[in-house]
């Protein structure tokens, strides 16, 4: 797929140690990530990492949300420094921006937005844990946003085999292009 690199980032979402750990199977996630990230750059597309944390204690987190409240002590009770590290196989650059959000979506609690406005980036392609978290929430945000989107499948993961295949064979090819890294990277 033609990629016009001067409107276009490569997001690496979620992609934090601490999370990775409740993915058994990684490492393949971790090598397309890496081909994804090193096209990018190949290819003069800003990469922008977004993590998922909060500040010390977990004051962001509302007993109404369900999702993160589930966690809270885990959450108030965790080195959020330590939290927040990229998995080392997939380390930004320095000079390459991470964005720290408090929500599922990237773009909730967090200045992504900004970002992108800040460099003209009209198309984002999305990489990240889970299919059914910060993928999915981040499409719909994008989608209502205007944004134009593509989702590599094969470098984004999901708990549950079944719901990552629906959300990429069945929801997201009606507001995104789905493509596989080696699709993207022609």
């Amino acid at each position: 797929m033609k990629t016009n690199a001067q409107n276009t980032a490569l997001l690496i979402m979620d992609m934090q140690a601490s999370i990775l750990q409740s993915f058994p199977d990684s490492a393949g996630l971790l090598n397309n990530v890496a081909k994804a990230i090193a096209n990018a750059r190949s290819n003069k597309i800003p990469v922008i990492y977004v993590t998922v944390g909060f500040r010390q204690g977990a004051p962001e987190i509302n007993m109404n949300n369900k999702g993160f409240s589930a966690h809270r002590e885990r959450f108030e009770n965790a080195d959020m420094e330590e939290f927040l590290k990229i998995h080392p196989d997939i380390p930004p650059l320095q000079g390459e921006i991470t964005v720290t959000k408090r929500r599922v979506s990237a773009f909730t609690g967090s200045d992504l937005e900004v970002v992108l406005r800040s460099k003209g980036i009209q198309h984002i392609v999305l990489t990240g844990v889970a299919t059914s978290g910060v993928v999915l929430s981040t499409t719909r945000e994008a989608a209502d946003k205007d944004y134009r989107i593509t989702v590599l499948a094969d470098c984004c993961a999901d708990g549950d085999e079944e719901v990552h295949r629906v959300l990429t064979t069945k929801v997201f090819p009606r507001q995104t292009d789905v493509l596989t890294v080696e699709e993207w990277s022609k």
